[in-house]
């Protein structure tokens, strides 16, 4: 891990991934799934928003085009304030850069090469559109009734974050540090980045959750996925079984404690993903839980990710509470 002086001076409660699976139709170039966005941003509304008063009149999130925006400044009194909770916002890629990165191979390095320099501007110019509209999504009304989510978009690229054969070297960190002790939601996603051996490589949100963690330190984290959970096998499968709960050794080895399973447990790739799929995921969620954090893996805008995202779920998670939880052994 990179060296890294800690910016956060309080407590983070959450942070929160965006599974790009979850909320981009992954199989269709660059298409948000607009209803699962919806229902995940209101869910994030309500788990985030602390307080929020009233006042009548803007709604900055529109886009150009859209119906007028009534704006009179003299309708907002100087105390308003629509207070959240210290969250953290990383969304992946999904149907946005990955096939670009795939297709020029900014993945695997050799930013010399034409088409990877290419890929490599192509693929930023697609996770930035798509962290826009995430953005958007989660402002939205944020001064017409006080129920959107003061978020700002930040790219680990603009922001220095450089790996080293893929894993992070460094990170300026205070840009979301000050964000948040300034009132608002930081928003990460999965971005290309320069790689000091490799030239360039692909940087996963899973990734980001995983640096942001160890020097946050939340309560708890919560990734929103397109299934239920961690499947001991592709969830496609009809004798597919919802991994309940993992724990995680000091060594960083993971078991299966609920339920117990006899077989050998199978971990997916799509074929476009260039950031690894399940594996990578279950992997950065095990170094999370030895810093003592619990991660729930969740179907995204379901009850069972309201309950996630609320921090609903203690010690001892409810039978009919559908998800994985992650978590130290000790």
């Amino acid at each position: 891990m990179a060296e890294t002086q800690t910016p956060f001076t309080q407590p983070i409660r959450c942070i929160v991934k965006l599974g790009g699976a979850a909320i981009t139709c992954k199989n269709e170039l660059e298409k948000i799934n607009d209803e699962i966005l919806h229902k995940v941003s209101e869910q994030l509304r309500q788990a985030m928003i602390a307080s929020s008063q009233k006042p009548p009149g803007m709604d900055w999130s529109k886009r150009p085009g859209d119906s007028e925006i009534c704006c009179n400044p003299e309708e907002f009194g100087d105390d308003f304030d629509a207070e959240c909770s210290r969250f953290i916002v990383v969304h992946g890629a999904g149907s946005f850069g990955h096939f670009q990165a795939s297709k020029s191979g900014v993945h695997k390095g050799q930013l010399n090469k034409p088409l990877v320099k290419g890929g490599f501007v192509a693929t930023r110019i697609s996770v930035t559109t798509l962290n826009l509209e995430i953005v958007r999504a989660l402002a939205r009304d944020l001064f017409l009734c006080a129920e959107g989510i003061p978020s700002i978009g930040m790219s680990p690229f603009s922001c220095g974050w450089i790996t080293s054969e893929r894993h992070v070297s460094s990170a300026d960190l205070s840009p979301v540090a000050k964000a948040i002790d300034s009132g608002f939601i930081p928003v990460l996603h999965g971005d290309a980045v320069l790689d000091e051996i490799l030239g360039c490589t692909i940087l996963s949100g899973d990734v980001i959750i995983s640096h942001l963690a160890a020097y946050s330190k939340p309560k708890y984290v919560v990734f929103l996925t397109d299934v239920y959970g961690v499947y001991d096998r592709p969830p496609t499968e009809p004798d597919a079984i919802l991994l309940k709960e993992i724990a995680v050794a000091e060594d960083g080895s993971w078991s299966v404690i609920k339920p117990k399973l006899q077989n050998s447990i199978e971990l997916s790739v799509a074929a476009h993903d260039t950031t690894g799929g399940m594996k990578t995921k279950i992997s950065e969620a095990a170094m999370i839980a030895k810093l003592g954090i619990d991660v729930y893996i969740v179907k995204a805008a379901t009850s069972h990710s309201l309950k996630a995202l609320n921090g609903d779920l203690g010690s001892s998670i409810p039978d009919d509470w559908l998800g994985t939880v992650v978590r130290s052994s000790r």
